[in-house]
């Protein structure tokens, strides 16, 4: 009888013990926090406008698409801008390709980042193309990701925890370039610093003068 008593107790202890183990076919690989499993990514992306051909040179219209992609360039853009006219002996076309260019160099966009190319077209006045290349933050689909929230019988997080919160940082951030690494660090610019040391090796009073006030109120101050 005490014999049978302490297999029952050893069986139990083994049982007990096997609760606390790696459940078996877990994936030793599998991300172990949500921080890891859904990294913020991005994906390329392309801004680009077409723009009819007319005889009469660029609209004003077609100007103002003009400046409004200059400047989600210079905002958010990379490489270089490409202005592609049809293929084909349409000589307004050609023309309309080299006003398009001269229209973001006046909209501030350098020269040496503009490219002119030709593309095929089913017709020689098919529309003028220009736009560059972007990168947008990757927002993944977390409808996808639900997995079974019931009990578990491990310390690993549900497979959507995480996903509704970097989705929505990746749907704020406002440039995805950000994502890749941190952005280059401008000169400092030291020429105040030098006059505040210079006049502090002087002897000399380093601290900008003050305004002197005129019945208590600075003198200057704008009404």
């Amino acid at each position: 009888m005490r014999a049978t008593a302490s297999a029952i107790f050893v069986l139990a202890l083994g049982l007990g013990s096997a609760g606390c183990a790696v459940s078996v076919g877990s994936d030793p690989l599998a991300p172990i926090n949500p921080l890891s499993r859904y990294s913020l990514q991005v994906e390329p992306g392309l801004d680009r406008i077409a723009l009819a051909v007319h005889d009469q040179g660029l609209s004003a219209n077609q100007r103002d698409a003009i400046s409004q992609l200059a400047a989600r360039y210079g905002a958010s853009g990379y490489g270089a801008i490409k202005v592609e006219a049809p293929a084909g002996e349409d000589q307004a076309a050609v023309q309309q390709a080299y006003a398009v260019r001269s229209a973001l160099q006046a909209a501030g966009v350098p020269g040496e980042r503009i490219l002119i190319a030709a593309y095929a077209a089913p017709d020689p006045r098919a529309p003028v193309l220009a736009g560059f290349e972007t990168i947008r933050a990757s927002v993944p689909n977390c409808a996808l990701t639900a997995g079974d929230i019931g009990p578990r019988y491990s310390n690993q997080s549900s497979n959507g925890f995480g996903c509704s919160v970097n989705a929505n940082m990746a749907a704020q951030i406002a440039d995805p370039r950000d994502i890749l690494g941190a952005r280059a660090m401008t000169p400092a610019d030291s020429g105040r610093a030098a006059v505040v040391f210079d006049n502090y090796r002087k002897g000399e009073v380093s601290s900008t003068p003050q305004e002197p006030l005129v019945n208590g109120q600075i003198s200057q101050a704008v009404d």
